[in-house]
Order: structure tokens, then sequence, then C-alpha cells
């Protein structure tokens, strides 16, 4: 379809931390609300205690699934998950580089259509962490790089700010391992001059863990390229999940980011 658009939300789910079963209705909600097309989702949980998070958004909202576990917990296990209005087309799940039995981390691809692909991640969280970062964003990069000619769309918990070395090797602003790419950042595409923080000292879930500094964009809709077609052209990209509802409960820890990306040709 000429033109046609592709609204997709990247949301850490902030595992099973309580007040649950509230937050869980705060995020089925947006998704009946904001009516994105793809979701990324980030620390998804599954085991003996929890229905897999991603098999309950999916049947209370009516979409598709795929879930990939990274790591065990609980009896069960922590991972990603991709949800999409259409069936997907193949899907596959990839670890990254420094993978440890506490913090494995993998890159969740899916083909919607014939070049279409959509992928979620989630990278090491440590302030200090940012070679490891380095070495995951040159990973996943690779991976899409297997794909030339797609369109494609890459949402995820990044763990890292925007001026980082990581984020700017995607923005193509700096060389990594010799290899220099480039990646539209939609937020950046958007809002150049705003913050667009997703994890900040405004949502109280972050005081937990407040000593890895708060106040921080670390959630990211990457897109490839503005073909000369229109494909990949960001049309819009907004900070959601970002209020609180009743009794001062937010969804997550972090902030959703929404992004609008052309994906037919003009």
């Amino acid at each position: 379809m000429a033109g046609a658009r592709l609204r997709c939300l990247t949301l850490n789910l902030w595992g099973i931390e309580p007040p649950l079963e509230a937050r869980m209705a705060l995020v089925v909600e947006a998704l009946r609300a904001l009516a994105p097309d793809v979701v990324g989702l980030q620390e998804v949980r599954e085991g003996p205690d929890v229905p897999n998070q991603a098999v309950a958004l999916a049947a209370a909202s009516g979409y598709q699934y795929v879930f990939a576990p990274a790591v065990d917990f609980a009896g069960g296990h922590e991972g990603l998950a991709l949800l999409a209005r259409q069936p997907f087309a193949e899907h596959s799940a990839r670890e990254l580089p420094h993978a440890q039995p506490e913090e494995r981390r993998i890159l969740l691809s899916a083909r919607l259509t014939a070049d279409l692909w959509v992928h979620t991640t989630h990278l090491n969280y440590r302030l200090q962490h940012g070679r490891q970062r380095e070495d995951q964003v040159l990973a996943i990069e690779a991976a899409l790089a297997e794909r030339p000619g797609s369109v494609h769309v890459l949402m995820g918990d990044f763990n890292a700010r925007p001026e980082s070395d990581e984020m700017r090797f995607l923005r193509g602003l700096t060389t990594l391992d010799d290899r220099r790419v480039h990646y539209q950042d939609a937020w950046e595409r958007r809002h150049p001059d705003q913050a667009g923080w997703t994890w900040a000292a405004a949502n109280p879930g972050t005081a937990k863990l407040a000593f890895l500094e708060r106040d921080r964009r670390l959630d990211y809709v990457y897109v490839t390229p503005e073909r000369r077609d229109g494909r990949g052209r960001v049309l819009d990209c907004r900070i959601v999940l970002d209020r609180p509802g009743p009794g001062g409960v937010f969804a997550s820890d972090h902030f959703g980011v929404l992004a609008e990306v052309q994906v037919g040709a003009d």
C-alpha cells in the first residue's frame, strides 16, 4: 500500500514488580488507546507464579506474539517479546556478546513482510559497561546487515545515553571496530532539542535504582535510513506511559516510546 505506516511501541515491562495487576492493566489500556502495529517488550517474565506476560498481553489486546527467554529467573525465565497485529512471517533470537548466566543479552528479530523487519533488545545496564554495550551494538548491526534492502525497526532498552559512543555509533557519529553505519534515532529525528527522558526521577519506580542516575534517555526506536521512495521516513515519535494511573501507579519504571514510520513507498 502506498505510504503505508507502522506504529511501533517499545516498553520495558519491569518484570513482575508490584503492583503487577494494576501495572499490566495500564499497559493493556495503552495498547488499546495507542493502537501500535508492533510492540517491542523487555523484561518479560514467565514462571510458576506468573503466566508469560507477552502471552497475556497479546490475548488481552488482540496481538500475535513471539517470546525469547534470555535468563533463568525465579523458576522461570525473563526475556524479550514482540507483539504484532499481523502474523509473523519468521522470527529468530541470537545471543549478544558478554553473556553471563545472570545477565545474558539477546536480540529478538521478526519479519513482518518481504522487506520489513522489527527487532527488540535490552543491553547491559551498568554505567561502566559502555565497552560491553559497544560490542553488543556491533553484533546487532551485523545481524541487521545480513538482510540488506529491508526496512529495519530496532527497538529496546539500550541502557545508554544518546551521547554515549554506542548510541553515537548507531547514529553514524563515530566509528567502532573500523565500522561506520547510520540509523535514524526516531526521537531525535522529530525532537532534536528535547531530552526525551525515559528513565526519570518523576517516575517513583526508578527510586530503587537511583544510584544508576536518573533523568536519562535509555529507550529508543531506531530506523534504517530513509529511502528515496519514502520508506523508512520517521513521521512521528513521542514518549508514552509517562503519567500515573489510578492511585499514582505507573505502568513501568521506564516510560515507553511510540514512533510512526512510513514503510510503503510514496
